[in-house]
């Protein structure tokens, strides 16, 4: 049982650079690019409306400070790690040299619930967005080609339960109407009603159609995209500053209350609500996580991802607070209920605050921005999630065929297909709240797992090169850990069960197949690696 426990050597981690079949085409700022590709997008044109409707109110701008807070500190471990150990796998391979197998492969496990989630919460959010875009042009999608079943039995369960209330004004009934009447007219197999969230399907699918082409090629089209939703959110900023009516932030923290949907009730607002909305928004953050997945393509990782990763966080953190100031300034918290007057504004809360205000025109702008600038989110976590099965592929713990890479491309083809049709079906058919309190769950677990792993390794390994250093390191990595435990805690709790559901199912595989396949525990780096193994660069104690 104490092998399990093994730490994989310095050394075959050097080896893992030189022998890389990945092509290092990623300089400076197209790692930032990534960063800010992943960060925008998942925050602004997402979460804004779940997170003022069902934690935070107005307030929401004090959950992303918090969020912010909270990432500064894991950001600071990750920039470190990244200047020792320049491998795609990000917390993963970091944990794997540092504290041990088991404890590399839980966090392994938790970054697929991170960035697989992720990915599915985005591809949801693309599809609200998308299906807003083509009613500008009068197309109209039918609604069981674009809602899951989880949400369509619910919003069905919910119109017929309101419905038997009398004194109901007439616009809510006719929209609990319009409501059922969308749902009898979903086409019928036997007796079940068929559902499904094509546009998310079909998005995933196009992705990976530009990613297994090759990095290069990805990271000039998420450039382009990057330019072009940040000028969207400095805009929105911009813009949206016309039309803020001060009485939608009164009061500015609501008073706690009690939400419920369909028999389902839980806390919201106050203090607690805050905090529950910077666990809920959390994984918006995840984009300079996902810098980190892409050092073994980084032309000069050592210095330019701790850059990526620090710059990329910086600018995005002070874009999110900007927005949810303007949004809540806008549009009253309370109308993104998702069974409300506006039923779609929760799945594109920015073009439909400017809708509101009466400014169509600003809605056609940031629709057509979000629509595209989503794409480089999902881009950009599929790839990170790719990258991290790569490199768990290659230490034996999961299947060979994940880090089998393309030698025309440099890319991991099969991986990549394989991933993408599993997060295009997932996608199509699960609700969107559920998708992104998971994914906080992974991301918190991993920033925690990463503010311990570095500061074990500042300790056991006190003499390799770190072309960063986080400063005061033993207090940051407390802050870190303390403050992502608590907002672990405050997630929902049909979240925590979900994913404790989730790792440990992890343990269960890792005990049945990764033990027994892992290179680690049955001799890979030991002597057939060692004339490949030279150890990571020692300062000189003579200069």
């Amino acid at each position: 049982m104490s092998k399990i426990w093994a730490k994989k050597p310095m050394s075959a981690y050097e080896a893992d650079i030189q022998k890389s079949e990945l092509k290092r085409v990623l300089g400076k700022w197209s790692l930032t690019a990534i960063g800010i590709g992943a960060i925008i997008g998942g925050g602004i044109f997402v979460l804004t409306g779940t997170g003022a409707y069902y934690n935070a109110g107005p307030a929401l701008a004090l959950s992303f400070v918090i969020a912010g807070i909270a990432c500064v500190f894991a950001a600071l471990c990750y920039a470190e790690f990244a200047s020792i150990l320049p491998v795609e796998g990000s917390a993963y391979a970091y944990a794997y040299g540092t504290v041990g197998e088991i404890f590399a492969w839980i966090i392994g496990w938790g970054l697929i619930l991170e960035y697989a989630m992720g990915s599915m919460t985005v591809a949801v959010s693309w599809s609200g967005y998308f299906g807003k875009l083509l009613k500008m042009f009068n197309i109209h999608l039918p609604y069981w080609m674009t809602t899951d079943p989880g949400t369509a039995h619910k919003a069905f369960g919910e119109a017929t339960s309101q419905l038997l209330n009398r004194n109901l004004p007439l616009e809510k009934i006719q929209t609990f109407q319009e409501t059922i009447a969308n749902y009898n007219a979903a086409p019928q197999i036997f007796d079940f009603k068929l559902f499904m969230n094509l546009p998310a399907l079909v998005i995933v699918l196009f992705v990976i159609s530009i990613l297994v082409r090759g990095t290069k090629g990805a990271a000039k089209a998420n450039n382009f995209i990057v330019v072009l939703k940040v000028s969207a959110v400095i805009f929105v900023i911009i813009a949206g500053l016309f039309f803020i009516n001060v009485e939608n932030w009164t009061p500015f923290i609501p008073a706690p209350t009690v939400i419920t949907e369909n028999g389902v009730s839980h806390n919201a607002y106050g203090v607690a609500g805050i905090v529950a909305g910077a666990s809920a928004i959390f994984f918006a953050y995840v984009g300079f996580d996902a810098v980190s997945t892409q050092a073994g393509e980084a032309i000069n990782p050592k210095k330019d991802v701790p850059f990526a990763i620090i710059t990329s966080l910086i600018i995005c953190t002070i874009l999110y607070i900007l927005v949810s100031l303007v949004l809540t300034g806008m549009m009253h918290y309370t109308d993104f209920n998702p069974l409300g007057k506006y039923p779609d504004a929760i799945k594109a809360p920015v073009a439909y605050a400017f809708d509101i205000a009466g400014q169509a025109w600003a809605g056609y702008i940031i629709t057509i921005a979000a629509t595209i600038g989503l794409i480089s989110v999902l881009m950009v976590m599929i790839m990170g999630q790719s990258r991290i099965f790569l490199g768990m592929s290659k230490d034996g713990l999961i299947p060979k065929t994940f880090s089998k890479v393309n030698p025309l491309t440099g890319v991991p083809t099969k991986n990549l297909m394989i991933l993408g049709g599993v997060i295009a079906v997932i996608a199509s058919l699960t609700p969107i709240n559920d998708l992104a309190h998971m994914t906080s769950f992974g991301t918190l677990f991993a920033f925690t797992m990463v503010c311990v792993a570095v500061w074990v390794l500042r300790v056991k390994e006190p003499n390799l090169v770190r072309s960063f250093r986080v400063p005061a390191l033993p207090l940051i990595a407390c802050l870190g850990i303390a403050i992502n435990i608590y907002l672990i805690i405050n997630l929902s709790k049909e979240a925590q069960m979900y994913s404790v559901a989730w790792l440990l199912i992890g343990f269960v595989i890792y005990f049945l197949y990764s033990r027994r396949h892992s290179k680690l525990q049955n001799g890979g780096y030991g002597e057939t690696f060692k004339a490949e193994q030279q150890p990571l660069e020692k300062p000189d104690i003579n200069k």
